[in-house]
C-alpha cells in the first residue's frame, strides 16, 4: 500500500524547486533495454553533468533469492527498462559477492555477473565491481575450510585475479576491502578471515593483485558509518596515507551511506570527503538509501518523505561539491525490491521510487540536484528540468 499522489502541474513544478514539496507522477517506465543513444531526457542520467556517474545496485542474488518473486534483473522487464533509463552506472547488488560468484573451491558462477557487464555495455553505463575482501556472504567452504595460511593466501589471489582479471578494462571501480574495520577504528580481526588468518598485510596485497589484473579500474576502501569524522573514518584515513606511502595501488575511498531518518543527517559529510580527495584519492557514494520508521499502516507521511528527499539531497551535494567525487550510487531504486525491510524490522520505503516505479519527492530531490549542477557548470540544454533554470 502507498499514498495517493494527486498532483497538479503547479504541484510538481513544487516537487523539482523544494524536496519539501510532494512529487509528481512519473512518466511511464520503459519495458525493455534502453536502445543506445536514446535516454529519456527527463531521467537521472540525462540530467546528471557530463563525467558524473549516477548509478544504481541492480537487484538480485543474496535475499532475494530468499523472497517470493523471481529474480529481479532477470524476469522483471520495466525494472530493467527502468535501470537502463535512469542510470549511468551499474553495481552487482549481490550477483559478485564471494558466496555467489565462488559458491564451491575451484569452481566460479559468472553467468549473472556476466549478464549485468553486458547489459551495462549495451546500455552504455560504467560498472562498480562489488567486493573482493569483505567479512560477510563468504561461502561455507571457505569460511568452515581447514586451510593453512598459505592456503587461503592462494585462495584469495586466485579469486581476485580471476574475478578482476575477467572484467578488465570493463569495471570502472571496484571495492577492494570493504567494512574491514568496526565502527571503534579497530581492524576486524575475529569475524574477517582474512585478517585473522593473515594478517592486517592481506589487505595491501589484495590490492597490489586486482591493480595488476585490471591496471586501469580504480580501487577503493568502502564501508558504512564513515560519512562523518569519526573514528572509523579516521582509521581508514591514517590506514590509507600508509599504504601510499608504501606505493600501494589505492585510489579511492567511498562512503555506502545507509543512513535512516531517524538519526541526523551527516552534516560533515562533505568535509570528511574532501580530506580523503586531499590525499589525491577520488571519493564515491556507493549504497545510498535513507530508511524510515513507518507507521502502523506502512504509509509514510508527506513529513517523513520531504525528510528523506532532504537527505537523499544533501548527500548529492556533498558529493558534487567534492572534486574528484564523480560516482553516485543508490543501493536500489524501487522500494519493490529493496533490501531494507528484509534487515530492519518496521523500517522501509529507503528508495526513490514506490512499487510501482512512480517517482517519490527523493527522486525529484535528485534530479533537481543534478539538473542545477549541470546548469551551474554550463552544461545547458532544453530539457533541464525547471528547476535548474
Amino acid at each position: 500500500m502507498k499514498p495517493i499522489r494527486l498532483v497538479t502541474a503547479a504541484l510538481a513544478a513544487m516537487a523539482l524547486s523544494s524536496p519539501l514539496a510532494l512529487a509528481a507522477a512519473a512518466s511511464p517506465a520503459p519495458t525493455g533495454d534502453l536502445t543506445p543513444g536514446h535516454a529519456k531526457k527527463d531521467t537521472l542520467r540525462w540530467v546528471a553533468p557530463k563525467g558524473f556517474y549516477i548509478g544504481t545496485a541492480a537487484a538480485g542474488g543474496g535475499h532475494h533469492e530468499e523472497q517470493p518473486y523471481p529474480d529481479p534483473f532477470t524476469k522483471d522487464l520495466e525494472y530493467r527498462g527502468v535501470l537502463a533509463a535512469e542510470f549511468g552506472s551499474v553495481s552487482a547488488e549481490n550477483q559478485m559477492k564471494w558466496e555467489y560468484i565462488h559458491p564451491e573451491q575451484g569452481r566460479y558462477n559468472f553467468g549473472m555477473a556476466d549478464a549485468i557487464v553486458k547489459f551495462a555495455q549495451h546500455n552504455r553505463q560504467a560498472v562498480r565491481g562489488h567486493t573482493l575482501l569483505w567479512h560477510s556472504q563468504n561461502p561455507e567452504w571457505l569460511e568452515q575450510g581447514d586451510f593453512t595460511a598459505d592456503e587461503l593466501r592462494a585462495i584469495l589471489r586466485d579469486h581476485i585475479t580471476t574475478v578482476v582479471g575477467r572484467y578488465k578494462g570493463r569495471i570502472q571501480q571496484w571495492d577492494v576491502a570493504n567494512e574491514i574495520f568496526d565502527d571503534s577504528g579497530n581492524l576486524r580481526t575475529t569475524d574477517n578471515i582474512w585478517i585473522r588468518e593473515l594478517g592486517p598485510g592481506i589487505i595491501a596485497d589484495a590490492f597490489r593483485w586486482a591493480h595488476q589484473a585490471d591496471p586501469r579500474a580504480k580501487l577503493f576502501f568502502n564501508d558504512y558509518n564513515v560519512e562523518s569524522v569519526n573514528a572509523k573514518s579516521n582509521a581508514y584515513y591514517t590506514l590509507i596515507k600508509d599504504l601510499r606511502a608504501q606505493g600501494v595501488p589505492v585510489h579511492g575511498f567511498s562512503a555506502q551511506a545507509h543512513l535512516s531518518t531517524r538519526y541526523g543527517f551527516p552534516g560533515d559529510l562533505e568535509t570528511n570527503l574532501k580530506r580523503f580527495a586531499d590525499l589525491g584519492l577520488g571519493t564515491a557514494i556507493t549504497e545510498l538509501d535513507v530508511r524510515m520508521d513507518l507507521p502502523a499502516d506502512g504509509v509514510p507521511t508527506a513529513e517523513m518523505l520531504a525528510k528523506q528527499a532532504d537527505y537523499y539531497r544533501q548527500t548529492l551535494t556533498a558529493c558534487l561539491n567534492v572534486k574528484g567525487c564523480n560516482s553516485f550510487t543508490i543501493w536500489g531504486f524501487t522500494d519493490k525490491y529493496s533490501w531494507v525491510p528484509v534487515f530492519f524490522t518496521g523500517q522501509g520505503a529507503a528508495t526513490v521510487m514506490w512499487e510501482d516505479f512512480t517517482r517519490k519527492p527523493a527522486y525529484h530531490a535528485l534530479q533537481c540536484t543534478l539538473a542545477k549542477a549541470s546548469a551551474d557548470r554550463g552544461q545547458h540544454h532544453p530539457h533541464l528540468p525547471a528547476c535548474a533554470k
